[in-house]
């Protein structure tokens, strides 16, 4: 996902509680006519509670059974399935209304009946601004920006309404609850009394008859003119977590409501759908199309089917178009890859499916070969831009340019989205963590992944227009460059670790994709790269197709890299922290290293050095040198060695730091400091005195908010004529290009 003013993370933004039944709680029998419940507080009425509301941030590692346990790859199935869902689907297109039957199977794994269920109804965040999303967004959107802004008019609201729920041909009865203790105007989680309880390990069937009606384009989802993206638009069990799991101690149901920064968090399972849309109408979506659609009537039905998934997103657009391409590599099936985009956006069709191709290869090659048959990439239509920069299993949205150009912002732009979106088919997808809770789990280390792969592939942020690219200026930056450029290093509000809600602000929250890269940047200039590469292949093939927290990401780095140390030093203080590093060369102090006056020993005798005695010596060897040497060049070594001192200060987190210092001779010297000390002083006796000296030299740690700090004992032009020179040059372009006009 990305925020509103980016594409694809927020360093490309420069560009471009437990609730009780309260007496006025509504539950409705499906034969009623289908109306909102009545909002209320409503509690948990058995002795399964809801995972916190607030206190959410994960330490403890997850038991190595959690989740059915590690995946060996013998398994029947990818996941251990614990849900599945048979949905027909009918797009009224005109109404942008979705018409749904929904049978869902649901397994039990506690250890104790279960009574009660709860869904999540997702589109009712859009229904209305009394709902949990469109109250925190006031406020968050007040204090940094952030998608999701769009204003919703008459007619442009969305929403999800039960119509009917049944448990074995039973009427079942529900009512709106609020987890987090939201407004109790929010209608996104739903509980259902069951007629008959869940035993443990038994399995639940419900049917479920459903209206979901789209919102114009907002937040992932919806409509605008002939288009439909139709995400988080069918009514979806929570996740029953056991003790040992995610830092659960004990059974709990995780069932966060719809928060304006949160996304989302369910089983894996089957999804078998059947799509009836318009004949003129393109389709694609999650999972594998089955056979040859059917039509009838002017209506089409296609039908997909996905296992080993935990979502399931379509898109149906009229007049659309499709590219398709195939990705075959070593441990994949061969994936059938397509494009599907608006004619206006034709241009951008071929540079996403190239892209989205060469991100199989890298996330194949760097964690572990992609599993599914399918990826499918909409670009999305003029105007609806909102829809565009969001992933669901094997299929995500896009950004569309109609010219994507070589060495502009257009080329980047389109790439790096590609790739984000794709990347979260991996950190998003197979490594199902809880979006809600842990989004440093997805968006951060997707967003490190991702720079990743632009650096092997020596692609630089490039900011240049088509118009700049003409007049022959195109200034690029590194991802990671920019990254620490958007992380707020001075003053992060929240730890990295903190749950996608409870932030300051909009930009706290998107300091997740920045920060997050940033730290993790460091972590692997610290381990080493073969040895952060390792440990990442580690934590995959730990916790691929389960729900890792943060805990067991850090358990999984030092288990495999075997440096508590490192992986300790930056989880402690920005993980779960808000520490900030700022290490700074604060003197360089010099002096000649002269005879001394005074009394000395010398064959047992004392000796007295008197100063005037001492200062015709001194200019004697002075004289002398000067002498031997006539051609001695200003800074060049003397007769007498320099004592050179260099002090170095620290006002935040320590980290390990090299100190070069230079001396006017032309030589340097490199030290370490690496303790935590919070200043330290370093003597060095050369034949020439120091003249600069800089923390950092190569850039290693991206965190200290004054990256290669330095000190010189003399100005230095080089940079302000450097300045000049290119601001010079630019001129120069626009003079040439004048004169030919």
């Amino acid at each position: 996902m990305r925020l509103a003013t980016n594409r694809g993370g927020p360093w490309l933004a420069a560009l471009i509680v437990l609730c009780s039944w309260g007496a006025g709680a509504q539950a409705r029998t499906p034969d009623t006519k289908p109306q909102p419940a009545a909002a209320a507080t409503v509690a948990v009425a058995e002795d399964i509670p809801f995972a916190p509301a607030h206190d959410t941030i994960i330490t403890q590692q997850s038991a190595t059974n959690a989740w059915g346990g590690e995946r060996t790859g013998n398994e029947p199935t990818l996941s251990d399935r614990v849900v599945s869902y048979t949905i027909d689907a009918d797009l009224d297109a005109a109404k942008h209304a979705v018409t749904g039957k929904e049978h869902m199977t649901w397994r039990n794994r506690s250890d104790r009946d279960v009574r009660s269920v709860y869904f999540h109804l997702y589109l009712n965040a859009f229904q209305n601004e009394g709902s949990t999303f469109f109250t925190e967004r006031k406020v968050l959107t007040a204090h940094g920006q952030s998608r999701g802004a769009a204003v919703l008019e008459k007619g442009q609201w969305g929403w999800v309404r039960l119509q009917q729920v049944q448990q074995g041909g039973t009427a079942l009865k529900w009512s709106f609850v609020h987890p987090d203790g939201g407004p109790d105007t929010d209608q996104t989680v739903v509980r259902i009394d069951l007629a008959q309880p869940v035993p443990a390990g038994g399995t639940l069937a419900l049917d479920i008859d459903f209206l979901s009606q789209l919102p114009r384009v907002v937040e992932r989802t919806g409509w605008w003119g002939d288009f439909n993206l139709i995400g988080q638009w069918f009514p979806k069990i929570a996740v029953l977590e056991l003790p040992g799991e995610r830092g659960a101690t004990q059974v709990r149901w995780n069932a966060h409501e719809f928060h304006f920064s949160s996304e989302f968090f369910a089983d894996f399972g089957l999804y078998d759908v059947h799509l009836t849309v318009p004949s003129d109408y393109t389709v694609g979506a999650v999972g594998k199309l089955q056979g040859t659609p059917e039509q009838k009537d002017g209506k089409t039905t296609y039908h997909f089917v996905q296992g080993d998934v935990h979502d399931f997103a379509w898109v149906a657009a009229k007049g659309f178009k499709t590219l398709d391409g195939t990705y075959e590599g070593p441990g994949s099936p061969k994936v059938a890859v397509r494009v599907i985009y608006p004619p206006e956006y034709e241009g951008s069709a071929a540079p996403t499916l190239k892209s989205s191709i060469d991100a199989i290869g890298y996330f194949s090659k760097t964690l572990g070969p992609y599993p599914y048959e399918t990826l499918t990439a909409v670009v999305p239509p003029y105007n609806a831009d909102e829809a565009g920069g969001m992933e669901y299993p094997t299929f995500f949205t896009s950004e569309g340019f109609k010219k994507v150009e070589p060495d502009t912002y257009t080329q980047m732009l389109s790439d790096f989205v590609n790739i984000h979106e794709f990347g979260h088919g991996y950190f998003y997808g197979i490594l199902a963590s809880n979006e809600f809770e842990e989004p440093i789990l997805d968006e951060g280390l997707n967003e490190y992944w991702d720079n990743r792969m632009l650096r092997e592939r020596k692609q630089d942020l490039v900011v240049a227009t088509p118009l700049m690219k003409w007049l022959g200026i195109t200034p690029h930056i590194s991802g990671f460059d920019f990254e620490r450029m958007t992380a707020t290093l001075k003053h992060p509000a929240d730890p990295l670790a903190q749950n996608s809600w409870d932030r300051l602000s909009g930009t706290s929250y998107g300091t997740v994709y920045s920060r997050t890269a940033t730290a993790m940047h460091d972590l692997e200039e610290r381990l080493g790269t073969p040895a952060l590469e390792k440990a990442f292949r580690l934590y995959y093939q730990r916790w691929r197709f389960r729900h890792p927290s943060v805990a067991d990401l850090r358990a999984a780095l030092i288990d495999s890299s075997g440096n508590a140390k490192d992986v300790d030093a930056i989880f402690n203080e920005y993980v779960y922290g808000t520490g900030v590093m700022k290490d700074s060369v604060a003197d360089i102090d010099t002096y000649e290293v002269l005879p001394q006056a005074g009394v000395t020993w010398k064959d047992g005798k004392q000796v007295e050095i008197v100063g005037s005695d001492l200062d015709k010596q001194v200019d004697k060897q002075r004289s002398d040198w000067n002498k031997a040497h006539p051609n001695a060049k200003p800074g060049a070594p003397g007769p007498f060695p320099w004592h050179s001192t260099i002090t170095v200060t620290r006002d935040g987190v320590p980290a390990p730091e090299l100190l070069r210092v230079n001396f006017e001779d032309g030589t340097h010297e490199d030290v370490s400091w690496n303790d935590d000390r919070r200043w330290a002083r370093f003597d060095f006796v050369k034949p020439s005195k120091a003249v600069s000296a800089e923390l950092d030299p190569n850039q290693h740690n991206y965190l200290d908010i004054k990256l290669s700090d330095s000190l010189t004992t003399h100005s230095d032009g080089a940079a302000s004529r450097r300045w000049t020179a290119d601001v010079a040059a630019v001129l120069q372009t626009l003079y040439s290009m004048l004169v030919t006009l």
